[in-house]
């Protein structure tokens, strides 16, 4: 697959306890880039898919330079019919990049996942479709809310989440929409810009009052599943 390299970028991810979250509203409020609210915050839901042997999991836990997440992105609450995205969030050593293909009238609720997959499958492209197939098992829905802020001259992106939650899916005939899995009650930070940017993103994040963290939304919320269960 060809990387698109305009959509290359960097990611700095950070992990704030809850009590310490003030911080960061702080920071931005005061920073001299001048952040600005870019985007109403909003409800995030996702449907990560793997395979029987949860290969993307391994891959990610054991950091793999290159790899793949695939899942299906919406806003807001659940519907009967989604309108969402799928997406592949692609990973190369330090560079990432997504690649969507856009869905819309889904069936969702009142459905199995079976039915859910058949119907997926029919309103994407081929290539989408291959990707699906070699990740056809439903494993989580996370659900958090973001938060979006933007530099002044639009170079460096920064996301807020709060309100994690996720729901194990894999032996759900249906979407299991209700029994959750306690998870940290921590904010993820996101700090974001292209590669021509990267300079500007470490200078602009370097007296961030938190630490640097790894957290895949992914791979925590199904080990905190795993170790829970």
């Amino acid at each position: 697959m060809t990387i698109p390299l305009d959509d290359l970028r960097y990611e700095i991810k950070f992990v704030v306890p809850r009590p310490e979250a003030y911080r960061m509203h702080g920071w931005l409020k005061t920073h001299a880039e001048g952040f600005r609210v870019a985007y109403p915050p909003r409800k995030v839901n996702n449907v990560y898919f793997d395979n029987f042997d949860l290969a993307t999991y391994d891959e990610n836990l054991s950091g793999v330079s290159e790899r793949t997440k695939i899942r299906l992105r919406w806003y807001g609450i659940d519907k009967e019919l989604l309108d969402g995205r799928l997406e592949l969030k692609q990973k190369k050593n330090r560079l990432g990049w997504k690649t969507t293909f856009k869905v819309q009238g889904l069936p969702f609720i009142g459905r199995t996942w079976q039915q859910i997959g058949r119907d997926l499958r029919e309103l994407l492209p081929m290539e989408a479709q291959r990707w699906l197939d070699l990740h056809p098992e439903p494993v989580i829905i996370n659900r958090y809310e973001r938060e979006y802020y933007v530099s002044r001259d639009g170079q460096v992106r920064i996301t807020l989440d709060t309100g994690l939650t996720v729901l194990d899916q894999r032996l759900a005939r249906s979407p299991n929409r209700t029994a959750r899995t306690n998870l940290p009650d921590v904010m993820i930070v996101e700090a974001k810009a292209v590669d021509r940017a990267f300079r500007e993103l470490g200078r602009v994040v370097s007296d961030i009052p938190v630490r640097v963290g790894r957290f895949s939304k992914y791979v925590n919320g199904l080990q905190t599943i795993l170790t829970s269960s």
